[in-house]
């Protein structure tokens, strides 16, 4: 199956250079030249990936990350020429997957798009295998104490209700869940979820956050080893902090 991108730069050298990095492995590419445009498109295209530029007149590519994140989960690959580590952050936690810094190789750009692509294929084997598991023999849901996870929709449920978790949050979440009171390094938990994908090891306490946020200040299942990583602690699915 074609997977079609949309590549958004105001500068059309660049979205072209891309889009023929991408056609040549065999992506469909939709260019836009601003943020408008951007928004436009994904209302109207399916879109499987995007390649967003930050620095852009008028709408930029922060607002335009933030609007699409509110209707869509279409994966976000931010391009920027801010290479601080509070920029990357910034574009993480209002909902991009994956951040570059330019100047960047095109060959760089290509191996992290295609890894995504590797990785949503794995996925979706592994999860297929596990939800022909689970109707032969356990149903897909899981429960511990007031948290239950359904593994075949990517739904995770606190008290009955839904979290309304991203698949990233709810991968990140479910590895946790199976490893009760270890100690997991974000390197772990970025390899189980991302794998072979390039990115910021960032990411994962971005998501966490994120994770905890959805759940409220009240839940405390997720326990921070300072130095180390995160672990998490079923007595606190018992009952309420």
């Amino acid at each position: 199956m074609t997977r079609t991108i949309l590549v958004v730069d105001d500068d059309r050298d660049i979205v072209r250079l891309i889009s023929d990095s991408l056609q040549y492995e065999q992506f469909s590419v939709i260019p836009a030249y601003s943020g408008q445009d951007a928004l436009n498109t994904v209302e109207r295209e399916d879109i499987d990936f995007m390649i967003l530029d930050i620095m852009m007149p008028g709408l930029d590519g922060l607002e335009v990350c933030r609007k699409v994140r509110r209707k869509f989960n279409v994966p976000i690959l931010i391009l920027s020429a801010r290479d601080r580590d509070i920029d990357k952050v910034i574009g993480l936690e209002i909902g991009a997957d994956d951040y570059m810094t330019k100047p960047f190789s095109l060959e760089e750009l290509t191996s992290r798009v295609k890894a995504h692509f590797r990785k949503l294929e794995r996925m979706h084997s592994e999860w297929r295998s596990k939800e022909a598991e689970a109707l032969s023999s356990l149903p897909g849901r899981f429960s511990v104490g007031l948290l239950q996870l359904q593994e075949t929709t990517y739904e995770a449920f606190l008290e009955g209700s839904n979290l309304d978790l991203s698949v990233k949050e709810f991968q990140i979440l479910s590895y946790l869940v199976r490893h009760p009171n270890q100690v997991l390094s974000r390197e772990q938990i970025y390899e189980s979820v991302w794998g072979d994908e390039f990115g910021d090891i960032n990411t994962v306490t971005v998501h966490i956050k994120n994770i905890r946020k959805k759940m409220g200040k009240t839940y405390d299942f997720i326990r921070t080893v300072w130095g180390i990583g995160y672990k998490f602690s079923p007595e606190g699915c018992e009952n309420e902090a």
